[in-house]
């Protein structure tokens, strides 16, 4: 018995833990995990700091165009304003229509040719009223016969009337058969001259010379007179002697422009063409919806290439600017889109950088501005940004 309460007692004593025993060691991190994920948070706050504070500001540019002005063009600075326009006439446009109805039967001009007063145009069919004029010539002999047998009757009756043969009453009624007779002579007479009015009107004619600029209907259709506006036209033309371009002027810029302002007009289908003009004419009314005044500019010289209603650009020239004499080497003009100037200066964008870049400007051209000195041309400027910009800035081009 004493034996196994032994081998019990030490088993129990095997399964105690010695608390003065030495703990394991512990496992250490190796080093080059350490730097690992030192790397991992370095790349991830380069990578959070180019999303949000460091990321490019984005931009949209244009380049500053250059051009050379040569021959009789005004220089840059010269150029107080400009604006885009349409080529009109000083007396507008002529419409001629029918004045009796009728079915067209020919055109006897074509567009773009000159007529002169007088001209015929177009020819209506005639035969209506040319058998309208033979019906109302021979209501008219009729009338001049009865009035010649009323006279007569008359003169017979007063002979036997002075020999006491014929009653007074009787020659009253031959007189006033006789005065019925010439009114209808008269009334006659004033249906023939309305016949041949009207078989005339069947020709139009150019009420002054011009240029005819279009036809409104086509051969065989019938024109008919009035109803409603231009229903009965069938040619509009022009009188090209006196050449406009007319142009609307904001209302801020109207300090810019005066009556006798000299002026260059540039059609957009012929830009290597100039065209000296002066303003002549100002609207009384301002447009109050567009906040524009109509200013128009006569030409004081033209040729084949001006069109009426052709587009072209209207540059008003300052009091002191004369043309350069031919033969003068080109100028180079630079411009910028007025957006891109901001107090002197525009942005420039070198190498996906900004630099500032002070101008001095000069005139303006529709919604650019000249600019003196400070680009040579080709520079990309900024127009616009998507936040602050400053010296040094990376930005990145819109993609629009």
């Amino acid at each position: 018995m004493p034996e196994p309460a032994r081998s019990v007692r030490d088993e129990l004593s095997s399964l105690k833990l010695d608390r003065h025993a030495a703990a394991p060691a512990r496992r250490r991190t190796p080093r080059f995990v350490w730097g690992i994920a030192l790397a991992l948070a370095l790349l991830g706050a380069g990578v959070l700091y180019r999303l949000t504070l460091g990321a490019p500001t984005v931009v949209r540019i244009a380049y500053a165009e250059r051009s050379e002005a040569g021959g009789s063009a005004p220089s840059a600075a010269g150029v107080v304003l400009t604006g885009s326009g349409y080529v009109v006439t000083g007396e507008k446009y002529i419409s001629i229509g029918v004045r009796v109805p009728g079915r067209i039967d020919a055109y006897l001009v074509e567009e773009s040719q000159s007529v002169t007063k007088g001209q015929a145009l177009v020819q209506l069919d005639k035969r209506d009223y040319e058998a309208a004029l033979s019906r109302s010539r021979a209501s008219l002999e009729v009338a001049r016969a009865s009035a010649e047998l009323a006279e007569t009757e008359a003169r017979r009756l007063r002979a036997l009337q002075a020999q006491n043969v014929a009653s007074r009453s009787a020659l009253d009624v031959k007189e006033s058969q006789l005065r019925v007779a010439n009114a209808q002579v008269q009334q006659a007479a004033a249906a023939l001259r309305e016949a041949e009015v009207a078989l005339d009107y069947t020709t139009l004619r150019a009420p002054r010379d011009g240029v005819i600029l279009a036809k409104f209907k086509e051969v065989g259709e019938i024109a008919v007179p009035g109803g409603f506006a231009g229903a009965g036209d069938l040619i509009r033309m022009a009188d090209l002697t006196d050449l406009r371009a007319e142009v609307d002027v904001n209302e801020v810029d109207l300090a810019r422009v005066e009556l006798g302002q000299r002026a260059e007009v540039t059609p957009d289908s012929f830009p290597d063409s100039h065209y000296a003009a002066e303003v002549v004419k100002l609207y009384p009314q301002v447009n109050r919806q567009k906040g524009t005044l109509k200013v128009e500019v006569r030409l004081l010289e033209r040729d084949e290439k001006l069109r009426p209603d052709s587009s072209v650009r209207v540059a008003f020239l300052a009091p002191d600017e004369a043309p350069r004499a031919a033969g003068t080497p080109p100028v180079a003009v630079i411009t910028v889109p007025r957006a891109a100037v901001q107090n002197d200066k525009v942005w420039v964008v070198t190498e996906g950088k900004l630099r500032a870049q002070s101008v001095e400007l000069g005139g303006e051209r529709g919604d650019a501005v000249v600019v003196r000195s400070g680009l040579l041309g080709g520079e990309a400027v900024v127009v616009s940004a998507e936040g602050e910009l400053a010296a040094g800035q990376r930005v990145e081009l819109a993609s629009d």
